[in-house]
C-alpha cells in the first residue's frame, strides 16, 4: 500500500512569504486606493542588461535556423557556459577546472537538490536566522536539523564551536537574511572544523557581486582548505536580474570525497539522470553576463539597489535604530523598535505607514524582534518608504 511522505506533517502550516502575500493582499482589499511600497520578498525591480538581451535574442535566432539549432544540451552545462564561469574565478584567483562547474536553474532548487547526494541519516547544522528552504528541505526528507542561533553580541557570525557536531552545514555569505558577511579567518575556522568532522559546507553565495569591501571573500574557495569540504551554490538572480529567466551553477571540486565516494562524479550521475540540463537559450543568457560589458552593465544595475540601501541605512541612523548588512550585501537587518515583536512591526508598518518588509520570526526563533528590509524595489518607492518611516518614527 502507498505511504505518502510523512514528514511533511513537520513542515510549518505556510511559508513565510505566502503568509506575507495573505496578509497584504487582505490589507488592500480593505484599503481600495492605497499603495504599499514593497521591501519584503527580494526580487529584484531593474531588467535585464542589454548584452544579455542581445544575447537571449541572437540564441532565439539561432533557434530558428537548421545549421545553428541546438536540441538537447548537455546536462551539466554548455562548454560556453562552464567556461565563462570558470574565467570569473579566474579573476579572483581561484582555479577551476571546466567539469568542476555545474549549470542550474537557480540556487533555490539546487540546494534542495544537491541534498540527493548525502545520506537521510546524515545530520545538518543551519545557522539562524536562516532562508527558511534550508530548514524546510531538511525536514521534507526526515533529516535532523542542529539549529545554531546567532545575534547582535556575535554580529550574526557565529563561529564554530569543538563540541559541536553535523554532517552538512549551511553558511550563506553575505547572508540572507541578516546581510552580514563573514571575513577570510571566520570562514577559515568553518574551513578547518569540516575537515576536521569530516563534514560538508553547502556555501550559498547567491550574493556575492554584491560585496564592495575588497577583503571580504567572494567565494568558499578562496579559502585553502574549501576544495576538500565546500559546495559552492551560486545564482544569476540577484546578481544580474535572472528572477524570472532562472539560471546558475554549482561548484563541486573534484577533491571532494567521503567514504571513497566523490561527490563531483556523483553530481555528474545525478544530472545526467534527472534532468535534461537549461536550455541553449538561457545558458547563452547566462554567459554573456560574465563578459566585460555584461560585467559593467549589471555592475550598474547593483549600484542602483545599493543605493536604495544607502537611503534605507540613512533613515536608519537618523532614528537611531539598530541595524547590520546594507554595506555589503542587498538586505538590511534591523531591531525592531520598542520591543516589538517581528510580527508586531509588520503590521504597525504596513498599517501606518503602507510598508512591506519581513519578519525575523520567519527566519527562525531567534530572528523574533527583527526585521528584514530588502533593497532591491525601484528608487521612488524605497525612497518615499525611507521618508515614511521616519516620519512615522519621529512623531513617537
Amino acid at each position: 500500500m502507498l505511504k505518502p511522505n510523512t514528514n511533511y506533517k513537520n513542515l510549518k502550516d505556510s511559508y513565510l512569504f505566502f503568509r506575507i502575500s495573505q496578509k497584504v493582499n487582505n490589507y488592500l482589499e480593505s484599503h481600495k486606493g492605497d499603495k504599499v511600497y514593497r521591501l519584503g520578498i527580494g526580487d529584484v525591480s531593474l531588467p535585464l542588461c542589454d548584452e544579455v538581451i542581445k544575447a537571449l535574442h541572437e540564441a532565439v535566432d539561432d533557434q530558428a535556423n537548421k545549421a545553428t539549432f541546438h536540441g538537447y544540451m548537455p546536462e551539466c552545462g554548455a562548454d560556453f557556459f562552464k567556461k565563462a564561469v570558470a574565467g570569473y574565478y579566474d579573476q579572483r584567483g581561484i582555479k577551476l577546472s571546466e567539469d568542476e562547474v555545474f549549470v542550474s536553474s537557480g540556487a533555490s532548487d539546487e540546494l534542495g537538490d544537491i541534498l540527493d547526494l548525502f545520506d537521510k541519516s546524515d545530520s545538518v547544522l543551519v545557522i539562524e536566522p536562516a532562508y527558511p528552504a534550508y530548514v524546510d528541505a531538511n525536514i521534507m526528507v526526515g533529516r535532523q536539523i542542529i539549529h545554531l542561533s546567532s545575534g547582535k553580541e556575535n554580529g550574526f557570525l557565529p563561529l564554530p564551536d569543538d563540541n559541536q557536531k553535523a554532517d552538512l552545514i549551511y553558511i550563506c555569505s553575505p547572508n540572507n537574511p541578516t546581510g552580514a558577511v563573514y571575513d577570510k579567518k571566520s570562514l577559515k575556522m568553518w574551513v578547518d572544523w569540516a575537515n576536521k568532522n569530516k563534514a560538508v559546507i553547502l556555501f550559498d553565495a547567491a550574493y556575492e557581486a554584491f560585496i564592495e569591501d575588497e577583503a571580504l571573500p567572494h567565494s568558499i574557495f578562496e579559502i585553502e582548505g574549501a576544495r576538500t569540504c565546500a559546495i559552492e551554490i551560486c545564482s544569476l538572480s540577484k546578481t544580474a536580474g535572472f528572477t524570472g529567466t532562472r539560471c546558475g551553477y554549482t561548484v563541486i571540486p573534484k577533491e571532494l570525497e567521503r567514504e571513497g565516494m566523490n561527490f563531483n562524479n556523483m553530481w555528474v550521475r545525478n544530472r545526467t539522470t534527472k534532468t535534461n540540463g537549461v536550455s541553449y537559450i538561457l545558458q547563452k543568457g547566462a554567459a554573456a553576463v560574465f563578459t566585460e560589458k555584461g560585467q559593467e552593465q549589471i555592475k550598474k544595475n547593483i549600484q542602483v539597489y545599493k543605493q536604495n540601501a544607502k537611503c534605507l541605512m540613512q533613515a536608519l541612523d537618523k532614528l537611531g535604530i539598530w541595524y547590520c548588512g546594507g554595506k555589503n550585501a542587498p538586505y538590511i537587518w534591523l531591531k525592531c523598535p520598542d520591543n516589538m515583536s517581528s510580527w508586531e512591526f509588520f503590521d504597525y508598518l504596513l498599517e501606518k505607514a503602507q510598508i512591506v518588509g519581513t519578519p525575523g520570526e520567519g527566519f527562525g526563533s531567534c530572528g523574533e524582534g527583527y526585521f528584514r528590509f530588502s533593497t532591491f524595489g525601484s528608487v521612488e518607492d524605497t525612497e518615499e518608504a525611507a521618508k515614511r518611516l521616519v516620519e512615522l518614527f519621529s512623531k513617537k
